[in-house]
């Protein structure tokens, strides 16, 4: 139960960093991504913001414990190889995000609002994480 707060309070407050900083706004996202036309940098500091806030205290935890809070396990820092089938899933995401302006975190974080492209898009998400469970039979 403690696991389960801890993980709902981050979650909670990765959405309101997010609203609060306007990243849930999918024309801030496209402008960003806009390097020829009217750039917004908003979102390369609201990223170098959390990552200045989130490094230290993991690297912490990793040094010091070993784990993370409540003892669940932190991400291996070995990486992997670099498949094809990852090349492709990360290709496809990457366009989907950059055309819609938004990644599955303000997608959630729209959720909240109930706007309609927030319903879509959270649908057409989980549908699409359903299909490639069964495609490739993962889990």
């Amino acid at each position: 139960m403690r696991q389960f707060l801890a993980v709902l309070l981050a979650g909670l407050l990765f959405g309101a960093g997010l609203a609060l900083s306007g990243m849930t706004d999918p024309g801030r996202v496209i402008a960003f991504l806009d390097v020829t036309g009217d750039w917004d940098p908003t979102l390369m500091f609201v990223m170098g913001g959390a990552i200045a806030v989130f490094a230290p205290g993991w690297l912490l935890l990793r040094k010091r414990y070993g784990h993370g809070l409540f003892g669940c396990a932190l991400p291996d820092l070995s990486s992997g190889p670099v498949s094809k089938r990852l090349l492709v899933g990360s290709a496809l995401f990457g366009i989907g995000w950059g055309i819609g302006g938004v990644c599955p975190g303000p997608g959630l974080a729209n959720l909240s609002l109930l706007r309609p492209e927030a319903i879509a898009f959270v649908a057409a998400m989980a549908l699409g994480m359903l299909l490639v469970q069964r495609l490739f039979r993962l889990r």
